[in-house]
Protein backbone atom coordinates (compact mmCIF):
# COMPACT_ATOMS: atom_id res chain seq x y z
CA UNK A 1 0.00 0.00 0.00
CA UNK A 2 1.39 3.39 -0.98
CA UNK A 3 1.80 6.19 1.61
CA UNK A 4 -0.99 8.08 -0.15
CA UNK A 5 -3.34 5.09 0.13
CA UNK A 6 -2.42 4.64 3.78
CA UNK A 7 -3.15 8.27 4.53
CA UNK A 8 -6.45 8.07 2.65
CA UNK A 9 -7.47 4.99 4.61
CA UNK A 10 -6.45 6.63 7.91
CA UNK A 11 -8.50 9.71 7.04
CA UNK A 12 -11.49 7.54 6.26
CA UNK A 13 -11.16 5.72 9.57
CA UNK A 14 -10.90 8.98 11.49
CA UNK A 15 -13.97 10.34 9.73
CA UNK A 16 -15.90 7.18 10.57
CA UNK A 17 -14.88 7.45 14.22
CA UNK A 18 -15.89 11.11 14.30
CA UNK A 19 -19.24 10.29 12.75
CA UNK A 20 -19.89 7.55 15.31
CA UNK A 21 -19.40 9.90 18.27
CA UNK A 22 -21.50 13.01 17.73
CA UNK A 23 -20.46 16.04 19.70
CA UNK A 24 -22.77 17.54 22.31
CA UNK A 25 -24.32 20.95 21.67
CA UNK A 26 -22.58 24.16 22.65
CA UNK A 27 -23.29 26.05 25.84
CA UNK A 28 -24.98 28.79 23.78
CA UNK A 29 -27.34 26.27 22.20
CA UNK A 30 -28.07 24.65 25.56
CA UNK A 31 -29.00 28.06 26.98
CA UNK A 32 -32.14 27.95 24.80
CA UNK A 33 -33.49 25.33 27.22
CA UNK A 34 -34.01 28.19 29.63
CA UNK A 35 -35.47 30.68 27.15
CA UNK A 36 -37.21 29.76 23.89
CA UNK A 37 -37.27 26.00 24.48
CA UNK A 38 -38.91 24.02 27.25
CA UNK A 39 -36.55 22.30 29.72
CA UNK A 40 -36.98 19.12 27.62
CA UNK A 41 -36.16 20.82 24.31
CA UNK A 42 -39.61 21.45 22.79
CA UNK A 43 -40.65 24.78 21.30
CA UNK A 44 -42.17 26.73 24.16
CA UNK A 45 -44.20 29.06 21.96
CA UNK A 46 -47.58 28.42 20.43
CA UNK A 47 -47.87 27.73 16.72
CA UNK A 48 -48.87 30.50 14.35
CA UNK A 49 -52.62 30.04 14.55
CA UNK A 50 -52.72 29.15 18.23
CA UNK A 51 -54.05 25.61 17.72
CA UNK A 52 -50.99 24.41 19.62
CA UNK A 53 -50.77 26.55 22.76
CA UNK A 54 -47.78 27.81 24.72
CA UNK A 55 -46.21 25.24 27.04
CA UNK A 56 -46.81 26.64 30.52
CA UNK A 57 -45.23 23.95 32.67
CA UNK A 58 -47.53 21.04 31.92
CA UNK A 59 -49.95 19.33 34.30
CA UNK A 60 -48.33 18.68 37.65
CA UNK A 61 -51.19 18.46 40.14
CA UNK A 62 -53.15 15.26 40.63
CA UNK A 63 -56.93 15.39 40.93
CA UNK A 64 -58.33 15.81 44.45
CA UNK A 65 -58.58 12.47 46.22
CA UNK A 66 -56.39 10.63 43.74
CA UNK A 67 -54.54 7.62 45.17
CA UNK A 68 -51.44 6.01 43.68
CA UNK A 69 -52.45 3.25 41.29
CA UNK A 70 -56.02 4.45 40.78
CA UNK A 71 -57.17 5.00 37.19
CA UNK A 72 -56.27 8.58 36.27
CA UNK A 73 -59.41 10.67 35.70
CA UNK A 74 -60.23 12.37 32.45
CA UNK A 75 -58.58 15.79 32.77
CA UNK A 76 -61.00 17.49 30.37
CA UNK A 77 -64.38 15.78 30.86
CA UNK A 78 -66.45 18.68 29.58
CA UNK A 79 -64.63 19.19 26.31
CA UNK A 80 -66.16 18.33 22.97
CA UNK A 81 -64.27 17.43 19.83
CA UNK A 82 -63.74 20.36 17.48
CA UNK A 83 -63.09 18.35 14.33
CA UNK A 84 -63.95 14.91 12.93
CA UNK A 85 -61.67 13.54 10.21
CA UNK A 86 -62.66 10.52 8.14
CA UNK A 87 -62.14 9.18 4.64
CA UNK A 88 -64.58 11.82 3.40
CA UNK A 89 -62.42 14.82 4.35
CA UNK A 90 -58.98 13.39 5.11
CA UNK A 91 -57.44 14.88 1.95
CA UNK A 92 -57.98 18.32 3.49
CA UNK A 93 -55.84 17.36 6.49
CA UNK A 94 -53.44 14.88 4.87
CA UNK A 95 -50.36 16.92 5.78
CA UNK A 96 -51.17 16.38 9.47
CA UNK A 97 -52.12 12.69 9.27
CA UNK A 98 -49.76 9.73 9.26
CA UNK A 99 -49.85 7.33 6.33
CA UNK A 100 -51.16 4.65 8.67
CA UNK A 101 -54.09 6.72 9.90
CA UNK A 102 -55.05 7.54 6.33
CA UNK A 103 -54.81 3.86 5.40
CA UNK A 104 -57.18 2.94 8.23
CA UNK A 105 -59.67 5.56 7.06
CA UNK A 106 -59.59 4.18 3.52
CA UNK A 107 -59.85 0.59 4.70
CA UNK A 108 -62.64 1.05 7.25
CA UNK A 109 -65.24 3.68 6.30
CA UNK A 110 -66.49 3.80 9.91
CA UNK A 111 -63.03 4.68 11.24
CA UNK A 112 -62.43 8.35 12.01
CA UNK A 113 -60.58 10.48 14.53
CA UNK A 114 -62.11 12.96 16.95
CA UNK A 115 -59.83 15.97 17.38
CA UNK A 116 -59.98 17.88 20.67
CA UNK A 117 -58.33 21.11 21.84
CA UNK A 118 -54.61 20.63 22.39
CA UNK A 119 -53.30 20.55 25.95
CA UNK A 120 -49.54 20.40 26.50
CA UNK A 121 -49.70 18.38 29.71
CA UNK A 122 -46.22 16.81 29.57
CA UNK A 123 -44.13 17.63 32.63
CA UNK A 124 -41.32 16.28 34.77
CA UNK A 125 -39.73 17.06 38.16
CA UNK A 126 -37.22 19.88 38.34
CA UNK A 127 -34.32 17.47 38.91
CA UNK A 128 -35.09 15.85 35.53
CA UNK A 129 -34.97 19.30 33.91
CA UNK A 130 -31.65 20.03 35.64
CA UNK A 131 -30.14 16.77 34.41
CA UNK A 132 -31.43 17.42 30.90
CA UNK A 133 -29.62 20.75 30.87
CA UNK A 134 -26.39 19.02 31.94
CA UNK A 135 -26.83 16.27 29.35
CA UNK A 136 -27.19 18.78 26.53
CA UNK A 137 -23.49 19.66 26.64
CA UNK A 138 -22.03 16.32 27.72
CA UNK A 139 -24.00 13.50 26.06
CA UNK A 140 -22.66 11.88 22.89
CA UNK A 141 -23.68 9.05 20.64
CA UNK A 142 -21.14 6.25 20.14
CA UNK A 143 -20.97 2.98 18.24
CA UNK A 144 -22.29 4.50 15.05
CA UNK A 145 -25.20 6.10 16.90
CA UNK A 146 -26.46 2.83 18.39
CA UNK A 147 -24.90 3.62 21.75
CA UNK A 148 -24.53 6.73 23.88
CA UNK A 149 -22.51 8.06 26.80
CA UNK A 150 -22.38 11.08 29.07
CA UNK A 151 -26.10 11.17 29.91
CA UNK A 152 -28.05 10.42 33.07
CA UNK A 153 -31.35 11.33 34.68
CA UNK A 154 -32.81 13.47 31.90
CA UNK A 155 -33.33 13.73 28.16
CA UNK A 156 -29.89 12.96 26.69
CA UNK A 157 -30.20 15.09 23.54
CA UNK A 158 -32.83 17.82 24.08
CA UNK A 159 -31.61 19.57 20.92
CA UNK A 160 -31.14 16.57 18.60
CA UNK A 161 -28.94 16.73 15.54
CA UNK A 162 -29.81 13.37 13.97
CA UNK A 163 -32.19 10.43 14.12
CA UNK A 164 -30.03 8.43 16.50
CA UNK A 165 -30.15 11.16 19.12
CA UNK A 166 -33.93 11.50 18.73
CA UNK A 167 -34.42 7.75 19.17
CA UNK A 168 -32.22 7.73 22.28
CA UNK A 169 -34.46 10.46 23.66
CA UNK A 170 -37.50 8.23 23.08
CA UNK A 171 -35.80 5.21 24.64
CA UNK A 172 -34.85 7.05 27.80
CA UNK A 173 -37.84 9.40 27.98
CA UNK A 174 -39.17 10.38 31.40
CA UNK A 175 -42.14 8.15 32.29
CA UNK A 176 -41.73 8.26 36.04
CA UNK A 177 -39.77 6.14 38.46
CA UNK A 178 -40.27 2.45 39.18
CA UNK A 179 -43.73 1.21 38.18
CA UNK A 180 -45.85 -1.89 38.39
CA UNK A 181 -49.22 -2.72 36.86
CA UNK A 182 -51.55 -5.57 36.05
CA UNK A 183 -52.21 -5.69 32.34
CA UNK A 184 -53.97 -7.55 29.59
CA UNK A 185 -53.39 -7.86 25.85
CA UNK A 186 -56.44 -7.79 23.62
CA UNK A 187 -56.30 -9.02 20.04
CA UNK A 188 -58.93 -8.65 17.34
CA UNK A 189 -58.78 -11.00 14.38
CA UNK A 190 -59.62 -10.13 10.80
CA UNK A 191 -63.16 -11.44 11.22
CA UNK A 192 -63.76 -9.10 14.17
CA UNK A 193 -63.42 -11.53 17.06
CA UNK A 194 -61.90 -10.12 20.27
CA UNK A 195 -59.86 -12.31 22.61
CA UNK A 196 -57.43 -11.87 25.49
CA UNK A 197 -54.04 -13.04 24.23
CA UNK A 198 -52.15 -12.53 27.51
CA UNK A 199 -52.63 -11.21 31.00
CA UNK A 200 -50.24 -10.70 33.88
CA UNK A 201 -48.12 -8.29 35.88
CA UNK A 202 -45.55 -5.91 34.41
CA UNK A 203 -42.86 -4.40 36.64
CA UNK A 204 -40.50 -1.77 35.23
CA UNK A 205 -37.48 -0.10 36.73
CA UNK A 206 -35.54 2.80 35.19
CA UNK A 207 -32.06 2.93 36.78
CA UNK A 208 -31.30 5.78 34.42
CA UNK A 209 -33.60 7.92 36.59
CA UNK A 210 -32.53 6.67 40.00
CA UNK A 211 -33.05 9.63 42.35
CA UNK A 212 -29.98 8.72 44.39
CA UNK A 213 -27.94 8.02 41.26
CA UNK A 214 -25.53 10.03 39.17
CA UNK A 215 -23.66 9.81 35.90
CA UNK A 216 -20.66 8.42 37.77
CA UNK A 217 -22.72 5.69 39.47
CA UNK A 218 -24.78 4.75 36.42
CA UNK A 219 -24.04 1.17 35.35
CA UNK A 220 -25.37 1.56 31.84
CA UNK A 221 -28.80 -0.11 32.00
CA UNK A 222 -31.56 2.39 31.37
CA UNK A 223 -34.41 -0.12 31.65
CA UNK A 224 -35.15 -3.30 33.60
CA UNK A 225 -38.46 -5.01 32.98
CA UNK A 226 -40.19 -8.22 34.02
CA UNK A 227 -43.48 -9.62 32.77
CA UNK A 228 -45.12 -12.59 34.49
CA UNK A 229 -48.18 -14.07 32.79
CA UNK A 230 -51.20 -15.30 34.74
CA UNK A 231 -53.65 -15.75 31.87
CA UNK A 232 -54.81 -17.50 29.81
CA UNK A 233 -54.22 -20.86 31.49
CA UNK A 234 -51.93 -22.05 28.71
CA UNK A 235 -49.51 -19.16 29.41
CA UNK A 236 -49.88 -18.81 33.19
CA UNK A 237 -46.48 -18.81 34.86
CA UNK A 238 -44.48 -17.82 31.80
CA UNK A 239 -42.13 -14.90 32.40
CA UNK A 240 -39.83 -12.59 30.44
CA UNK A 241 -36.95 -10.53 31.85
CA UNK A 242 -35.36 -7.76 29.79
CA UNK A 243 -32.36 -5.57 30.58
CA UNK A 244 -31.57 -2.80 28.09
CA UNK A 245 -28.40 -0.76 28.14
CA UNK A 246 -27.02 2.36 26.51
CA UNK A 247 -23.93 0.78 24.93
CA UNK A 248 -22.02 -2.43 24.28
CA UNK A 249 -20.52 -2.02 27.75
CA UNK A 250 -23.98 -2.88 29.12
CA UNK A 251 -25.08 -5.66 26.74
CA UNK A 252 -28.73 -6.51 26.38
CA UNK A 253 -30.01 -9.34 28.54
CA UNK A 254 -33.12 -11.37 27.68
CA UNK A 255 -34.40 -14.44 29.51
CA UNK A 256 -37.61 -16.45 29.43
CA UNK A 257 -39.15 -18.89 31.88
CA UNK A 258 -41.32 -21.49 30.16
CA UNK A 259 -43.53 -23.53 32.45
CA UNK A 260 -43.50 -26.58 30.20
CA UNK A 261 -39.69 -26.71 30.27
CA UNK A 262 -39.43 -25.66 33.93
CA UNK A 263 -36.27 -23.74 33.27
CA UNK A 264 -34.94 -20.27 32.52
CA UNK A 265 -33.25 -19.85 29.19
CA UNK A 266 -31.64 -16.98 27.34
CA UNK A 267 -33.93 -15.59 24.68
CA UNK A 268 -31.98 -13.53 22.12
CA UNK A 269 -34.85 -14.02 19.66
CA UNK A 270 -37.04 -11.73 21.80
CA UNK A 271 -35.99 -8.84 19.59
CA UNK A 272 -36.20 -7.34 16.13
CA UNK A 273 -38.82 -8.85 13.78
CA UNK A 274 -39.58 -12.01 15.74
CA UNK A 275 -43.38 -12.31 16.10
CA UNK A 276 -44.36 -11.29 19.63
CA UNK A 277 -45.86 -14.27 21.46
CA UNK A 278 -47.48 -11.94 24.01
CA UNK A 279 -49.68 -10.56 21.19
CA UNK A 280 -50.28 -13.98 19.61
CA UNK A 281 -47.86 -13.03 16.85
CA UNK A 282 -49.78 -10.02 15.52
CA UNK A 283 -47.08 -7.65 16.73
CA UNK A 284 -43.30 -7.89 16.42
CA UNK A 285 -41.03 -7.81 19.44
CA UNK A 286 -39.30 -4.57 18.42
CA UNK A 287 -42.71 -2.89 18.16
CA UNK A 288 -43.37 -3.43 21.87
CA UNK A 289 -43.59 -0.23 23.93
CA UNK A 290 -43.30 1.45 20.47
CA UNK A 291 -39.60 0.50 20.50
CA UNK A 292 -38.16 -2.50 22.32
CA UNK A 293 -34.55 -3.58 22.18
CA UNK A 294 -31.84 -2.78 19.66
CA UNK A 295 -32.60 -1.00 16.43
CA UNK A 296 -29.28 -1.58 14.68
CA UNK A 297 -30.92 -3.21 11.66
CA UNK A 298 -31.87 0.28 10.45
CA UNK A 299 -30.18 3.56 9.69
CA UNK A 300 -31.94 6.52 11.31
CA UNK A 301 -32.62 9.86 9.67
CA UNK A 302 -34.05 12.91 11.43
CA UNK A 303 -36.51 14.20 8.81
CA UNK A 304 -37.56 17.20 10.91
CA UNK A 305 -40.44 18.53 12.94
CA UNK A 306 -44.05 18.82 11.85
CA UNK A 307 -47.55 19.36 13.22
CA UNK A 308 -49.59 16.16 13.39
CA UNK A 309 -52.78 14.78 14.88
CA UNK A 310 -51.77 12.15 17.44
CA UNK A 311 -53.47 10.31 20.32
CA UNK A 312 -52.95 12.37 23.48
CA UNK A 313 -54.35 12.79 27.01
CA UNK A 314 -56.22 9.50 26.71
CA UNK A 315 -57.16 9.02 30.36
CA UNK A 316 -60.77 8.46 29.37
CA UNK A 317 -59.82 5.59 27.04
CA UNK A 318 -57.75 4.04 29.84
CA UNK A 319 -60.88 3.86 32.02
CA UNK A 320 -63.28 2.63 29.35
CA UNK A 321 -64.85 -0.81 29.44
CA UNK A 322 -63.02 -3.25 27.19
CA UNK A 323 -66.11 -3.91 25.10
CA UNK A 324 -66.55 -0.17 24.57
CA UNK A 325 -62.95 0.38 23.49
CA UNK A 326 -61.76 -2.74 21.66
CA UNK A 327 -64.14 -3.02 18.72
CA UNK A 328 -64.07 -4.99 15.44
CA UNK A 329 -61.58 -3.58 12.91
CA UNK A 330 -60.28 -0.69 15.09
CA UNK A 331 -60.40 0.84 18.52
CA UNK A 332 -63.65 2.71 19.09
CA UNK A 333 -63.13 6.20 17.62
CA UNK A 334 -65.54 7.66 20.17
CA UNK A 335 -63.22 6.63 23.03
CA UNK A 336 -59.87 7.83 21.62
CA UNK A 337 -58.83 11.45 21.99
CA UNK A 338 -56.63 13.05 19.29
CA UNK A 339 -54.89 16.42 19.50
CA UNK A 340 -52.62 18.52 17.30
CA UNK A 341 -49.02 18.43 18.51
CA UNK A 342 -45.58 19.06 17.10
CA UNK A 343 -43.67 15.84 16.52
CA UNK A 344 -40.20 14.86 15.42
CA UNK A 345 -40.25 12.54 12.40
CA UNK A 346 -37.53 9.87 12.29
CA UNK A 347 -37.19 7.61 9.29
CA UNK A 348 -35.65 4.16 9.79
CA UNK A 349 -34.30 2.48 6.64
CA UNK A 350 -32.81 -1.00 6.45
CA UNK A 351 -29.03 -0.83 6.78
CA UNK A 352 -26.76 -2.39 4.17
CA UNK A 353 -26.24 -6.09 4.74
CA UNK A 354 -29.05 -6.33 7.32
CA UNK A 355 -32.36 -8.19 7.21
CA UNK A 356 -35.69 -7.19 8.69
CA UNK A 357 -39.26 -7.91 7.56
CA UNK A 358 -40.07 -4.21 8.00
CA UNK A 359 -37.27 -2.51 6.03
CA UNK A 360 -38.73 0.98 6.44
CA UNK A 361 -40.42 2.73 9.33
CA UNK A 362 -41.44 6.26 10.21
CA UNK A 363 -41.59 7.25 13.89
CA UNK A 364 -43.52 10.30 15.12
CA UNK A 365 -42.16 11.43 18.49
CA UNK A 366 -44.01 13.99 20.63
CA UNK A 367 -41.75 17.03 21.13
CA UNK A 368 -42.94 17.65 24.70
CA UNK A 369 -42.48 14.15 26.14
CA UNK A 370 -40.01 12.59 23.66
CA UNK A 371 -42.29 9.56 23.34
CA UNK A 372 -43.52 7.88 20.19
CA UNK A 373 -47.23 8.41 19.57
CA UNK A 374 -47.44 6.79 16.11
CA UNK A 375 -45.21 4.84 13.77
CA UNK A 376 -45.71 3.11 10.43
CA UNK A 377 -43.92 0.23 8.72
CA UNK A 378 -43.52 -0.81 5.09
CA UNK A 379 -42.78 -4.28 3.73
CA UNK A 380 -40.06 -5.30 1.27
CA UNK A 381 -42.33 -4.44 -1.68
CA UNK A 382 -42.71 -0.88 -0.42
CA UNK A 383 -46.32 -1.41 0.65
CA UNK A 384 -47.59 0.04 3.91
CA UNK A 385 -48.03 -2.96 6.17
CA UNK A 386 -48.18 -1.92 9.82
CA UNK A 387 -49.37 1.13 11.71
CA UNK A 388 -48.78 1.40 15.43
CA UNK A 389 -50.00 3.73 18.15
CA UNK A 390 -49.69 4.71 21.81
CA UNK A 391 -52.67 6.35 23.46
CA UNK A 392 -50.50 8.54 25.72
CA UNK A 393 -51.72 8.56 29.31
CA UNK A 394 -51.35 11.73 31.40
CA UNK A 395 -50.24 10.99 34.97
CA UNK A 396 -50.23 14.36 36.74
CA UNK A 397 -49.32 12.65 40.02
CA UNK A 398 -45.87 11.62 38.70
CA UNK A 399 -45.89 14.09 36.78
CA UNK A 400 -45.47 12.59 33.31
CA UNK A 401 -47.08 11.70 30.04
CA UNK A 402 -46.50 8.00 29.33
CA UNK A 403 -46.77 5.80 26.25
CA UNK A 404 -46.09 2.63 28.28
CA UNK A 405 -49.82 2.06 28.74
CA UNK A 406 -52.29 1.28 25.93
CA UNK A 407 -50.07 0.80 22.92
CA UNK A 408 -50.63 -1.52 19.99
CA UNK A 409 -50.73 -1.91 16.27
CA UNK A 410 -52.70 -2.78 13.16
CA UNK A 411 -51.67 -5.33 10.53
CA UNK A 412 -53.11 -3.79 7.37
CA UNK A 413 -52.60 -6.99 5.39
CA UNK A 414 -54.37 -9.55 7.57
CA UNK A 415 -56.79 -7.00 9.11
CA UNK A 416 -55.91 -7.90 12.71
CA UNK A 417 -54.88 -5.57 15.53
CA UNK A 418 -53.95 -5.62 19.20
CA UNK A 419 -54.00 -3.41 22.28
CA UNK A 420 -51.18 -4.15 24.73
CA UNK A 421 -50.62 -2.98 28.31
CA UNK A 422 -54.34 -2.44 28.79
CA UNK A 423 -55.36 -1.84 32.40
CA UNK A 424 -59.01 -1.36 31.48
CA UNK A 425 -61.31 -2.85 34.15
CA UNK A 426 -58.32 -3.86 36.28
CA UNK A 427 -57.85 -2.70 39.90
CA UNK A 428 -54.57 -0.85 39.34
CA UNK A 429 -53.16 1.41 36.65
CA UNK A 430 -49.48 2.23 36.20
CA UNK A 431 -48.70 2.37 39.92
CA UNK A 432 -45.53 4.04 41.17
CA UNK A 433 -43.68 1.70 43.52
CA UNK A 434 -40.69 1.90 45.87
CA UNK A 435 -37.20 1.29 44.47
CA UNK A 436 -36.90 -2.32 43.35
CA UNK A 437 -33.77 -4.30 44.31
CA UNK A 438 -31.45 -5.22 41.46
CA UNK A 439 -31.81 -8.87 42.52
CA UNK A 440 -35.43 -8.78 41.32
CA UNK A 441 -34.18 -8.33 37.77
CA UNK A 442 -31.94 -11.38 37.52
CA UNK A 443 -32.26 -14.66 35.68
CA UNK A 444 -32.04 -16.44 39.06
CA UNK A 445 -35.21 -14.75 40.27
CA UNK A 446 -37.17 -15.44 37.11
CA UNK A 447 -38.05 -19.09 37.67
CA UNK A 448 -39.41 -18.54 41.18
CA UNK A 449 -41.39 -15.49 39.99
CA UNK A 450 -42.86 -17.34 37.05
CA UNK A 451 -43.74 -20.48 38.98
CA UNK A 452 -45.93 -18.67 41.51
Amino acid sequence: MTPFAKNTLLAAVLLAVAASAQAAVSADEAAKLKTTLTPMGAEKAANKDGTIPVWDGGTTKAAAGYKNGDPRPDLFPGEKSTLTISAKNMAQYADKLSDGVQALMKKYPEFHIEVYPTHRTAAAPQWVYDNTFKNATRAKTIEGGYGMEGAFGGVPFPIPKDGYEAIWNQRTAWRGLNASMPMRVWVVTGDGRRAMASGGQETINWPYYAKDGSLEKFEGYYSQGKFVANAPGSKAGEAILALDGVSEAAPRGLWQYLVGQRRVRKAPSVAYDTPDSVTSGIGLFDEAFTLFGPIDKHELKLVGKKEMYIPYNNNRAASAKVEDLVMPNTLNPAQVRWELHRVWEVEATLAAGKRHVVPKRKYYIDEDSWQTALFDGWDAKGQLWRTNFALMLTAADIPAVSNFVMWGGYDLQNNAYYLNMSTNELPKQYETVAPIPRSFYTAESLSSEGAR
